[in-house]
């Protein structure tokens, strides 16, 4: 009976190690705007199982490189833990612009922002991301609860400010990129009033939850769509 539990433990174990992506991953996207590749970005995800770091960087692209000098940056590191990542460092930095820093304290329970020479301190308010490892939090969840219909309320800070944010998983669906067909589970963020922006992210189910598309809606209607063009080592 006890060898039985140790092999059932055992077996437990392994597959929460097998819900973790490889240890270095490249992935490649267009950013479009309104239909026209104004942007390419490049995100590389880093980590060993216990802490994690992610980049991501973008540049003008075609038409968008006329009008898009230097490069937005972010970065964030942090720590992997049963339930996902737990980041204790986000920063932005979009072109020549001041740059952001969020930092969270989980023993104090406290997250700092940090922008244009000022700072600012709160109590955390879980559950809480950055931009980035929002993205990739899933890929680090042994079995994630994506059903059609879920609701998934969570803060995501950015240097800035913390945003309240309220997903609703659509549901599945076949998605076609230049990364190849993917299987997918498809997120749409619930606006908060008329001049919110709207939000739809879709995770790849079979490749580690990697997010493949995302789609911003701005104000005034115009479409900013995200969608990957490789994934690499």
């Amino acid at each position: 009976m006890i060898r039985s539990l140790v092999f059932l433990a055992l077996i437990a174990c392994a597959g929460v190690g097998f819900a973790q992506p490889p240890q270095k991953l490249s992935l490649s996207y267009d950013l479009s705007y309104n239909g026209v590749v104004a942007a390419e970005l490049t995100e590389v995800l880093e980590h060993d199982g216990k802490h994690f770091s992610l980049s991501s960087e973008g540049r003008g692209k075609g038409i968008g490189a006329l009008f898009y000098r230097g490069a937005a940056k972010r970065w964030c590191r942090g720590e992997v833990t049963s339930a996902g990542l737990r980041p204790l460092e986000y920063r932005d930095q979009r072109g020549d612009n001041p740059l952001t820093v969020a930092r969270f304290d989980w023993a104090r329970k406290t997250l700092t922002h940090e922008y244009d020479g000022k700072s600012e301190t709160a109590n955390m308010a879980p559950p809480l991301q950055d931009r980035l490892s929002f993205l990739y939090n899933y890929a680090f969840q042994a079995s994630p609860d994506l059903k059609p219909g879920k609701e998934i309320k969570l803060g995501v800070a950015d240097g800035r400010g913390l945003t309240q944010t309220h997903y609703v998983v659509a549901g599945t669906e076949k998605l076609k990129t230049p990364a190849g067909e993917m299987e997918t589970v498809h997120l749409v963020k619930q606006r908060d009033g008329k001049d919110d922006k709207g939000t739809e992210i879709w995770f790849a189910s079979a490749r580690d939850y990697l997010p493949v598309r995302i789609l911003v809606i701005e104000k005034d209607g115009a479409r900013v769509d995200q969608v990957l063009t490789r994934i690499g080592n």
